[in-house]
């Protein structure tokens, strides 16, 4: 058998599948360059937009921010200042619910005042819960004199704003859902002096330590409450702040001492006792 100089056939056929790959590598790569290229470019950087507080001679009068359309009312901007969303009247509180206090909107708001009100105020509105009995400060007992006679919007404004140590809840509770707590707070209130004139007829008052004995608790249940030494009063006196009005300094601009928020209460001494409400 004579050789031959040519390579053999196997041999062709590597070649040409060595090339067509290293062809197709090729246009791989500049694929992947083209891309690299077009994503480099400024585009994404100098986008054609509006900046704030800079001009443009894109409207006519040279503004970039432009004026809200007519009657646009932001996200939750909406009847702010109304009754039903502030408590306030002409900006005094006002002493009125915006809806009828039905027996539903009670149980809402006791439902919602057990949750969120109860760690300081307590159960009763005593303002010795949990937490206060934990060394956190003092909370106002809704049965002092002053809160008493206080109109029902204080107590919207407090839940929404806050007070003293209380930080505002306008995050967690909705405005219906303020207006049926405050409900529920003045039914605590009426609840503790309530007389036989004040119950329908066929109603029956009952006193509390006729209750705790009928349902076998002990007497202390209607006693005394005990203020631990471990709550916080803030005061030299053990009393709570009233925060001064805003406008109440005398002309000489000194500011109002703050005064206790519940004077009535005249054991309000750590380790004391006040009355079990």
């Amino acid at each position: 058998m004579s050789s031959s100089p040519r390579s053999p056939w196997w041999r062709w056929i590597i070649n040409t599948q060595v090339k067509q790959i290293a062809r197709r590598a090729g246009f791989a790569t500049a694929a992947l360059g083209l891309m690299f290229v077009l994503g480099c470019r400024q585009d994404m950087q100098d986008q054609p937009k509006f900046f704030p507080q800079r001009g443009t001679d894109f409207y006519a009068d040279g503004r970039s921010v432009r004026p809200q359309v007519e009657n646009t009312v932001a996200r939750n901007q909406l009847h702010e200042d109304g009754y039903f969303s502030t408590g306030l009247v002409n900006g005094k509180e006002g002493d009125g619910m915006p809806f009828p206090a039905t027996l539903e909107v009670l149980e809402r708001g006791q439902e919602r005042y057990n949750v969120y009100c109860t760690p300081c105020h307590s159960r009763v509105g005593n303002g010795i819960g949990m937490i206060v009995q934990r060394g956190y400060s003092k909370a106002g007992s809704f049965h002092s004199e002053r809160l008493e006679k206080a109109p029902l919007g204080h107590f919207f404004h407090v839940i929404s704003n806050g007070y003293g140590s209380m930080p505002d809840y306008s995050a967690q509770i909705t405005p219906a859902d303020r207006w049926a707590i405050v409900a529920y707070i003045r039914a605590l209130q009426l609840s503790q002096k309530a007389t036989q004139a004040d119950v329908p007829a066929g109603a029956h008052v009952e006193p509390l330590p006729s209750i705790a004995e009928r349902e076998g608790l002990p007497a202390s249940f209607a006693g005394e409450w005990t203020l631990p030494p471990t709550a916080v009063t803030g005061t030299p006196d053990n009393g709570l702040f009233i925060l001064p009005t805003p406008g109440a300094a005398s002309a000489g601009g000194a500011t109002p001492t703050p005064t206790r928020t519940n004077p009535t209460t005249p054991a309000g001494t750590a380790g004391q006792t006040v009355p079990k409400q």
